[in-house]
Protein backbone atom coordinates (compact mmCIF):
# COMPACT_ATOMS: atom_id res chain seq x y z
CA UNK A 1 0.00 0.00 0.00
CA UNK A 2 1.06 3.62 -1.04
CA UNK A 3 1.63 6.24 1.71
CA UNK A 4 -1.33 7.43 3.52
CA UNK A 5 -1.57 11.28 3.36
CA UNK A 6 -4.37 13.74 4.49
CA UNK A 7 -4.89 16.80 3.52
CA UNK A 8 -7.25 19.45 5.35
CA UNK A 9 -8.46 22.52 3.48
CA UNK A 10 -7.21 20.73 0.15
CA UNK A 11 -10.25 22.24 -2.65
CA UNK A 12 -8.04 25.09 -3.27
CA UNK A 13 -4.92 27.30 -2.82
CA UNK A 14 -2.34 25.89 -1.35
CA UNK A 15 -3.62 22.32 0.14
CA UNK A 16 -5.09 21.78 -3.20
CA UNK A 17 -1.46 23.02 -5.28
CA UNK A 18 0.07 21.01 -2.54
CA UNK A 19 -2.59 17.26 -3.49
CA UNK A 20 -1.19 18.32 -7.12
CA UNK A 21 2.36 18.04 -6.53
CA UNK A 22 2.35 14.90 -4.38
CA UNK A 23 0.53 13.06 -6.89
CA UNK A 24 2.94 13.96 -9.40
CA UNK A 25 5.88 13.30 -7.54
CA UNK A 26 3.99 10.05 -6.69
CA UNK A 27 0.99 8.49 -8.56
CA UNK A 28 0.98 5.53 -5.71
CA UNK A 29 -0.19 7.28 -2.64
CA UNK A 30 -3.35 7.66 -0.67
CA UNK A 31 -4.95 10.94 -0.48
CA UNK A 32 -7.39 11.82 1.56
CA UNK A 33 -8.88 15.20 0.84
CA UNK A 34 -10.35 16.86 3.82
CA UNK A 35 -13.16 19.80 2.94
CA UNK A 36 -16.10 21.60 4.53
CA UNK A 37 -17.69 22.01 1.52
CA UNK A 38 -18.42 18.81 0.05
CA UNK A 39 -18.87 20.15 -3.54
CA UNK A 40 -15.79 21.71 -3.75
CA UNK A 41 -14.10 18.86 -2.98
CA UNK A 42 -15.79 16.80 -5.43
CA UNK A 43 -14.66 19.55 -7.67
CA UNK A 44 -10.66 19.12 -6.60
CA UNK A 45 -10.61 15.13 -6.70
CA UNK A 46 -12.08 15.79 -10.27
CA UNK A 47 -9.59 18.10 -11.26
CA UNK A 48 -6.52 15.90 -9.78
CA UNK A 49 -8.05 12.68 -11.41
CA UNK A 50 -8.34 14.27 -14.60
CA UNK A 51 -4.60 14.99 -14.48
CA UNK A 52 -3.94 11.90 -12.67
CA UNK A 53 -6.42 9.31 -13.92
CA UNK A 54 -5.11 6.38 -12.28
CA UNK A 55 -4.40 8.28 -8.70
CA UNK A 56 -5.99 7.04 -5.33
CA UNK A 57 -8.21 9.77 -4.14
CA UNK A 58 -10.64 10.54 -1.40
CA UNK A 59 -12.47 12.44 -0.06
CA UNK A 60 -14.07 13.27 3.19
CA UNK A 61 -16.09 15.98 5.07
CA UNK A 62 -14.35 17.93 7.88
CA UNK A 63 -15.04 21.26 9.04
CA UNK A 64 -12.20 22.07 11.45
CA UNK A 65 -14.28 24.56 13.43
CA UNK A 66 -16.73 22.20 14.45
CA UNK A 67 -15.72 19.50 17.11
CA UNK A 68 -18.97 17.26 16.43
CA UNK A 69 -17.39 17.39 12.50
CA UNK A 70 -14.19 16.76 13.54
CA UNK A 71 -14.92 13.59 15.64
CA UNK A 72 -17.03 12.04 12.74
CA UNK A 73 -14.40 12.58 10.05
CA UNK A 74 -11.65 11.29 12.69
CA UNK A 75 -13.80 8.41 13.11
CA UNK A 76 -14.43 7.55 9.68
CA UNK A 77 -10.93 7.80 8.84
CA UNK A 78 -9.84 5.28 11.56
CA UNK A 79 -12.16 3.29 9.41
CA UNK A 80 -10.84 3.83 6.27
CA UNK A 81 -7.16 3.36 6.79
CA UNK A 82 -4.66 1.19 9.11
CA UNK A 83 -2.20 3.81 9.48
CA UNK A 84 -1.60 7.45 8.75
CA UNK A 85 2.08 8.64 6.98
CA UNK A 86 1.32 12.41 6.42
CA UNK A 87 -0.78 14.38 7.70
CA UNK A 88 -1.39 18.26 6.70
CA UNK A 89 -3.14 20.35 8.92
CA UNK A 90 -3.62 23.53 6.46
CA UNK A 91 -7.11 24.40 6.62
CA UNK A 92 -7.10 28.51 7.96
CA UNK A 93 -9.40 31.17 7.67
CA UNK A 94 -9.60 34.85 8.63
CA UNK A 95 -12.65 36.39 8.98
CA UNK A 96 -13.46 39.80 7.97
CA UNK A 97 -10.08 40.98 7.75
CA UNK A 98 -9.58 44.97 8.20
CA UNK A 99 -6.88 46.89 6.92
CA UNK A 100 -5.61 50.00 8.81
CA UNK A 101 -5.12 52.27 5.57
CA UNK A 102 -3.11 54.72 6.97
CA UNK A 103 -0.65 52.65 7.95
CA UNK A 104 -0.92 50.42 4.43
CA UNK A 105 -0.38 53.92 2.48
CA UNK A 106 2.79 54.94 4.87
CA UNK A 107 4.32 51.51 4.72
CA UNK A 108 3.49 51.30 0.53
CA UNK A 109 5.98 54.53 0.23
CA UNK A 110 8.95 53.33 3.08
CA UNK A 111 11.31 51.19 3.34
CA UNK A 112 9.40 48.53 5.26
CA UNK A 113 6.51 47.68 2.60
CA UNK A 114 8.36 44.44 1.92
CA UNK A 115 8.14 43.15 5.33
CA UNK A 116 4.53 44.94 5.56
CA UNK A 117 3.21 43.21 2.71
CA UNK A 118 5.40 39.63 3.83
CA UNK A 119 3.63 39.69 7.59
CA UNK A 120 0.77 42.06 7.82
CA UNK A 121 2.55 43.23 11.03
CA UNK A 122 0.86 45.90 12.07
CA UNK A 123 -1.77 46.08 9.41
CA UNK A 124 -3.98 43.70 9.30
CA UNK A 125 -7.23 43.21 12.04
CA UNK A 126 -10.11 40.81 11.79
CA UNK A 127 -13.40 40.77 13.63
CA UNK A 128 -13.70 36.93 15.29
CA UNK A 129 -17.31 35.15 15.81
CA UNK A 130 -18.20 32.42 17.91
CA UNK A 131 -18.45 28.43 16.29
CA UNK A 132 -21.80 26.42 17.59
CA UNK A 133 -19.66 25.03 20.24
CA UNK A 134 -19.30 28.36 21.66
CA UNK A 135 -15.34 28.25 20.70
CA UNK A 136 -13.64 31.37 19.06
CA UNK A 137 -13.98 30.53 15.08
CA UNK A 138 -10.54 31.26 14.04
CA UNK A 139 -8.89 29.39 17.22
CA UNK A 140 -11.42 26.73 17.18
CA UNK A 141 -10.58 26.48 13.15
CA UNK A 142 -6.58 27.18 12.56
CA UNK A 143 -5.72 25.83 16.02
CA UNK A 144 -8.08 23.48 18.29
CA UNK A 145 -9.79 21.51 15.38
CA UNK A 146 -6.28 20.60 14.26
CA UNK A 147 -5.38 19.71 17.30
CA UNK A 148 -8.17 17.36 18.28
CA UNK A 149 -7.50 15.83 14.76
CA UNK A 150 -4.08 14.65 15.89
CA UNK A 151 -5.53 13.81 18.90
CA UNK A 152 -8.02 11.78 17.60
CA UNK A 153 -5.84 9.77 15.07
CA UNK A 154 -3.29 8.92 17.46
CA UNK A 155 -3.91 5.21 16.78
CA UNK A 156 -2.93 5.91 12.63
CA UNK A 157 -0.10 8.34 13.69
CA UNK A 158 1.63 5.91 16.45
CA UNK A 159 3.05 2.69 14.79
CA UNK A 160 5.60 1.03 16.56
CA UNK A 161 8.59 0.67 13.98
CA UNK A 162 7.17 3.67 11.57
CA UNK A 163 7.71 6.85 11.27
CA UNK A 164 5.21 9.77 10.71
CA UNK A 165 4.81 13.35 10.02
CA UNK A 166 2.07 16.48 11.12
CA UNK A 167 2.87 19.56 9.06
CA UNK A 168 1.32 22.87 9.95
CA UNK A 169 0.67 25.86 7.49
CA UNK A 170 1.78 28.40 9.98
CA UNK A 171 2.45 32.00 8.71
CA UNK A 172 5.10 35.08 8.91
CA UNK A 173 2.14 36.95 10.66
CA UNK A 174 2.59 34.34 13.55
CA UNK A 175 3.50 37.22 16.11
CA UNK A 176 4.00 36.54 19.49
CA UNK A 177 2.72 39.78 20.65
CA UNK A 178 -0.49 38.71 20.04
CA UNK A 179 -0.44 35.31 21.56
CA UNK A 180 -1.51 35.75 25.36
CA UNK A 181 -1.49 32.78 27.19
CA UNK A 182 -4.37 33.76 29.56
CA UNK A 183 -6.38 34.22 26.33
CA UNK A 184 -5.43 31.37 23.99
CA UNK A 185 -8.56 32.23 21.87
CA UNK A 186 -7.86 35.59 21.68
CA UNK A 187 -10.99 36.70 23.18
CA UNK A 188 -9.91 40.09 23.69
CA UNK A 189 -7.77 40.83 20.88
CA UNK A 190 -8.34 42.05 17.37
CA UNK A 191 -5.66 40.02 15.73
CA UNK A 192 -7.05 36.53 16.28
CA UNK A 193 -5.24 35.11 12.92
CA UNK A 194 -1.77 36.03 14.10
CA UNK A 195 -2.66 34.67 17.79
CA UNK A 196 -3.85 31.05 15.83
CA UNK A 197 -1.03 31.10 13.79
CA UNK A 198 1.84 31.50 16.62
CA UNK A 199 -0.09 29.51 18.61
CA UNK A 200 0.15 26.50 15.80
CA UNK A 201 3.87 27.30 15.93
CA UNK A 202 4.04 26.42 19.61
CA UNK A 203 1.80 23.72 19.85
CA UNK A 204 4.00 21.99 16.75
CA UNK A 205 7.17 22.06 19.49
CA UNK A 206 4.93 20.41 22.16
CA UNK A 207 3.65 17.77 19.91
CA UNK A 208 7.36 17.07 19.53
CA UNK A 209 8.18 16.72 22.83
CA UNK A 210 5.27 14.54 23.69
CA UNK A 211 5.45 12.15 20.31
CA UNK A 212 8.86 11.72 19.02
CA UNK A 213 9.16 9.03 20.68
CA UNK A 214 6.17 7.52 19.19
CA UNK A 215 7.48 8.33 15.85
CA UNK A 216 5.62 11.16 15.03
CA UNK A 217 7.09 14.35 14.12
CA UNK A 218 5.72 17.89 13.71
CA UNK A 219 6.89 20.15 11.73
CA UNK A 220 5.64 24.14 10.54
CA UNK A 221 6.07 26.03 7.20
CA UNK A 222 5.60 29.31 5.87
CA UNK A 223 4.07 29.33 2.24
CA UNK A 224 5.61 33.33 2.07
CA UNK A 225 2.88 35.95 0.38
CA UNK A 226 0.84 33.98 -1.60
CA UNK A 227 -2.36 34.85 -3.87
CA UNK A 228 -5.53 32.72 -2.80
CA UNK A 229 -9.10 33.56 -1.65
CA UNK A 230 -7.99 34.12 2.21
CA UNK A 231 -5.31 37.07 0.56
CA UNK A 232 -7.34 38.64 -1.85
CA UNK A 233 -10.06 38.79 0.75
CA UNK A 234 -7.74 41.47 2.37
CA UNK A 235 -7.85 44.09 0.30
CA UNK A 236 -10.79 45.52 -2.72
CA UNK A 237 -10.19 44.13 -5.98
CA UNK A 238 -9.35 47.20 -7.72
CA UNK A 239 -6.01 47.77 -5.06
CA UNK A 240 -5.15 44.31 -5.71
CA UNK A 241 -5.11 45.28 -9.80
CA UNK A 242 -3.23 48.63 -8.66
CA UNK A 243 -0.57 46.65 -6.12
CA UNK A 244 0.56 43.29 -8.18
CA UNK A 245 2.30 44.78 -10.84
CA UNK A 246 4.64 46.48 -8.23
CA UNK A 247 4.75 43.16 -6.09
CA UNK A 248 6.02 41.21 -8.69
CA UNK A 249 8.72 44.29 -8.91
CA UNK A 250 9.71 43.82 -5.63
CA UNK A 251 9.97 39.88 -5.79
CA UNK A 252 12.97 40.85 -7.82
CA UNK A 253 13.98 41.62 -4.04
CA UNK A 254 12.92 39.57 -1.53
CA UNK A 255 12.25 35.85 -1.55
CA UNK A 256 9.38 35.49 0.78
CA UNK A 257 6.46 36.85 -2.21
CA UNK A 258 5.90 33.25 -3.64
CA UNK A 259 2.34 34.34 -5.23
CA UNK A 260 1.70 31.46 -6.33
CA UNK A 261 0.01 28.39 -4.60
CA UNK A 262 2.54 26.47 -6.59
CA UNK A 263 4.98 28.27 -5.30
CA UNK A 264 3.25 28.46 -1.74
CA UNK A 265 3.47 24.95 -1.34
CA UNK A 266 7.24 24.47 -2.01
CA UNK A 267 7.92 23.29 1.79
CA UNK A 268 4.74 21.63 2.14
CA UNK A 269 5.95 19.35 -0.83
CA UNK A 270 10.14 19.80 0.37
CA UNK A 271 8.78 18.26 3.83
CA UNK A 272 7.18 15.07 2.08
CA UNK A 273 11.00 13.95 0.96
CA UNK A 274 12.59 14.67 4.18
CA UNK A 275 13.40 11.78 6.83
CA UNK A 276 11.12 13.45 9.95
CA UNK A 277 13.79 12.71 12.20
CA UNK A 278 16.29 14.44 10.83
CA UNK A 279 14.09 17.71 10.86
CA UNK A 280 14.69 20.48 13.57
CA UNK A 281 11.46 21.17 15.80
CA UNK A 282 12.46 25.06 16.46
CA UNK A 283 12.85 25.69 13.00
CA UNK A 284 9.83 27.58 10.67
CA UNK A 285 10.48 25.53 6.84
CA UNK A 286 9.74 28.77 4.93
CA UNK A 287 8.56 28.68 1.07
CA UNK A 288 10.77 31.02 -1.36
CA UNK A 289 10.85 31.85 -4.61
CA UNK A 290 13.65 34.03 -6.34
CA UNK A 291 13.36 36.63 -8.50
CA UNK A 292 13.58 34.34 -11.29
CA UNK A 293 11.21 32.28 -10.31
CA UNK A 294 13.04 29.52 -8.56
CA UNK A 295 11.42 27.38 -5.74
CA UNK A 296 13.14 26.51 -2.78
CA UNK A 297 12.99 25.52 0.76
CA UNK A 298 15.03 27.17 3.96
CA UNK A 299 14.67 26.57 7.30
CA UNK A 300 15.18 29.49 9.70
CA UNK A 301 16.02 28.87 13.56
CA UNK A 302 15.43 30.93 16.75
CA UNK A 303 17.30 29.98 20.14
CA UNK A 304 14.64 29.64 22.55
CA UNK A 305 17.37 31.42 25.19
CA UNK A 306 17.83 34.91 23.33
CA UNK A 307 16.40 34.46 19.78
CA UNK A 308 19.19 35.17 17.57
CA UNK A 309 17.95 33.94 13.98
CA UNK A 310 20.40 31.27 12.83
CA UNK A 311 19.47 31.19 8.99
CA UNK A 312 20.44 27.62 7.29
CA UNK A 313 20.44 28.02 3.54
CA UNK A 314 19.41 24.77 1.79
CA UNK A 315 19.81 25.66 -1.47
CA UNK A 316 20.30 28.83 -4.23
CA UNK A 317 20.24 31.28 -1.01
CA UNK A 318 18.97 34.53 -1.69
CA UNK A 319 21.53 37.96 -1.80
CA UNK A 320 18.39 39.56 -0.34
CA UNK A 321 17.33 37.26 2.98
CA UNK A 322 14.44 38.93 4.85
CA UNK A 323 14.61 36.93 8.11
CA UNK A 324 11.49 35.86 10.55
CA UNK A 325 11.93 34.81 14.02
CA UNK A 326 9.93 31.33 15.44
CA UNK A 327 10.14 33.33 18.69
CA UNK A 328 8.77 30.05 20.96
CA UNK A 329 9.82 28.63 23.68
CA UNK A 330 9.14 25.25 25.52
CA UNK A 331 7.66 26.88 28.84
CA UNK A 332 5.01 28.56 27.02
CA UNK A 333 4.74 25.49 24.24
CA UNK A 334 3.85 22.92 27.28
CA UNK A 335 1.57 25.41 28.86
CA UNK A 336 -0.39 26.26 26.05
CA UNK A 337 -0.83 22.36 25.46
CA UNK A 338 -1.86 21.63 29.10
CA UNK A 339 -4.19 24.27 27.87
CA UNK A 340 -5.82 22.51 25.01
CA UNK A 341 -6.06 19.26 27.28
CA UNK A 342 -8.13 21.14 29.61
CA UNK A 343 -10.05 22.75 27.28
CA UNK A 344 -10.64 19.29 25.00
CA UNK A 345 -12.13 17.87 28.30
CA UNK A 346 -14.50 20.45 28.91
CA UNK A 347 -16.16 20.45 25.56
CA UNK A 348 -16.20 16.55 25.17
CA UNK A 349 -17.67 16.28 28.61
CA UNK A 350 -20.47 19.38 27.02
CA UNK A 351 -21.01 16.98 24.52
CA UNK A 352 -21.81 13.91 26.82
CA UNK A 353 -24.07 15.79 27.87
CA UNK A 354 -25.89 16.62 25.04
CA UNK A 355 -26.18 13.53 23.79
CA UNK A 356 -27.61 12.59 27.58
CA UNK A 357 -30.19 14.91 27.12
CA UNK A 358 -31.62 14.17 23.41
CA UNK A 359 -31.31 10.47 24.81
CA UNK A 360 -33.48 11.50 27.80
Amino acid sequence: MGKVVLVTGANSGIGLALCERLLSHDAQLQLCLGCRNMQRAEAAKHALLVSHPKAQVSIIQLDVSSVHSVLRAAQEIRHRYNRLDYLYLNAGIMPNPHVDYKAFYKGLFSGRAIHMFSTGEGLLTQKDTLTSDGLQKVFATNLFGHFLLVRELEPLLCRPGCSSQVIWTSSSNAQRSAFCLDDIQHKGGVEPYSSSKYASDLLSLALNRRYNSQGVYSSVICPGLVMTNLTYGILPSFLWTLIMPLMWLLRMFTNTFTLMPYNGAEALFWLFMQKPETLDPLAKYHSLTSGLGNNYTQPRKVSTDNYVILTLCLQHPSPFPFHFKMDIDDTISSALYEKLLALEHTVRMKLKDEDLGHTS
